[in-house]
């Protein structure tokens, strides 16, 4: 009940922002207007700048704002209000030209102001950030360098929209709207600010040496951390962090990972990561001493936030690792409650960790499902892929409201799973999946 109210409550505060900026065509005194059509135009104009400058709002990754969602939820709702203030920044011009076609004249270097170049040029930088992150994927671009360029587009497209507002000046010319319109701004200008440069400056103080690292099963490896100058911090299971390793926190070269570690030992933090890309084939190079920053904890997706008498985990490939931190930490707190893991991988030899989970098998009230696409010679367990008979099989015959169940995997198999448990009875509420797959 209490994050159904705070989620109440940023909800609120969000929608505030984005009003604010449109008290500005309210306050008196209100310039005569131009025509119904024209109004909307610059009432989109507004909304839209208004969007843009709190989507820094979203990515500042502030704990108590995301704690209600969950942070996966926050940068999937950031990408998807990223297109409607996109539509409403685009429409904006476009009606204009509609109607007043006069304007077409304008898209002349000598005869433009300085202001229609910078909404021009916002409008372009927005664009470029709108393709390279839809399309990432299909042009290969560099996740790393798409952070970089992600940002200074970003900040681009910001200030040359306030900068258009400013110059037009319709709305903002009296000394009233002025001051209120110079306050918005520089409340997104100091947002910037703090999440481009004091946050990194902060987490350059509290930095992590390796003290381990180890090889498991899969092409995975799991990085052990211990804080370097500082109490470290507490976490909860199943909960995620940003780790950025070889670089500054200025760097933007940040990448997030799930605790593999128990929460019940947050002076020894344990990230588990499997080979996949460019930056993850890498991690098998890092030397024990190296230093590394970590920003955490973050995420919804833990035990801790969902009581139960029992718990249901499905997961698949390297998914497994928050899964792992949770049961690492029900065996430290010596937890006795109903524990179902169904955990699907390609071959059993490749399996990550296989064999701990056996031996908590033995710690713990766990039953073990294994699904493999590629069994060994003489298997007896689960074939091929998650299916809604396979899960009736194994799942508790006598749901109640106090089980949980928690999914983590590829994203097309937490949304198959989701539908299954859905048809096999399951409430959509009692089910609990994070996304780390959003561009």
């Amino acid at each position: 009940m209490y994050y159904i109210f705070l989620g109440i409550f940023w909800v609120g505060v969000y929608l505030a922002l984005i009003m604010a900026p449109l008290v500005v065509l309210l306050v008196s005194p209100v310039p005569a207007g131009s025509g119904f059509w024209w109004d909307v135009s610059l009432a989109l104009g507004f909304a839209g700048t208004a969007m843009m400058g709190t989507l820094f709002f979203q990515t500042a990754r502030f704990r108590r704002a995301s704690a209600p969602f969950g942070i996966d939820i926050i940068y999937y709702f950031h990408r998807q209000i990223s297109l409607v203030a996109f539509a409403f920044i685009l429409i904006h011009p476009l009606l204009l030209l509609t109607v007043e076609p006069s304007l077409w004249g304008f898209f002349r270097p000598a005869v433009a102001p300085w202001h229609f170049w910078a909404g021009v040029g916002s409008l372009l930088a927005l664009c470029l950030l709108l393709v390279s992150s839809l399309c990432r994927k299909p042009l290969h671009i560099d996740y790393d360098r798409w952070r970089v360029a992600h940002a200074v587009l970003a900040t681009l497209a910001l200030v040359l929209a306030i900068a258009h507002i400013e110059g037009v000046g319709h709305y903002v010319d009296a000394p009233s709207k002025k001051l209120l319109w110079g306050l918005i701004s520089l409340s997104w200008l100091l947002l910037l600010a703090y999440v481009r440069l004091v946050k990194p400056a902060l987490l350059l103080r509290r930095p992590f040496r390796v003290t381990e690292v180890i090889a498991e099963r899969g092409d995975a490896w799991t990085l052990q951390l211990a804080p370097e100058g500082h109490a470290g911090f507490s976490f909860q299971p199943g909960q995620f962090a940003w780790l950025t390793v070889w670089d500054s926190p200025f760097a933007l070269k940040e990448h997030p990972f799930s605790f593999a570690s128990s929460a019940e030992h947050p002076g020894a933090l344990r990230f588990t990561i499997k080979a996949l890309g460019d930056f993850t084939a890498r991690i098998k190079e890092v030397a024990v001493g190296q230093k590394v920053y970590v920003d955490g904890p973050y995420g919804s997706f833990s035990t801790d936030r969902q009581p139960a008498d029992s718990y249901v985990f499905i997961a698949g490939g390297i998914g497994i690792v928050p899964i792992m931190g949770i049961l690492r930490t029900l065996v430290d707190r010596a937890d006795r409650r109903p524990l179902l893991l169904i955990y699907a991988y390609h071959t059993w030899e490749r399996l990550t960790f296989r064999e701990e989970l056996e031996t908590l098998r033995g710690q713990l009230d766990l039953r073990l499902v294994f699904v493999l696409k590629e069994p060994p010679q003489g298997w007896q367990g689960e074939v091929g892929l998650l299916s809604e008979e396979l899960l009736a099989r194994h799942l508790p015959q006598q749901q109640n409201d106090r089980q949980e169940y928690f999914i983590c995997g590829p994203v097309s198999m937490i949304q198959l799973s989701e539908k299954l448990l859905n048809r096999l009875g399951v409430p959509l509420s009692k089910i609990h999946s994070e996304l780390f797959d959003l561009v």
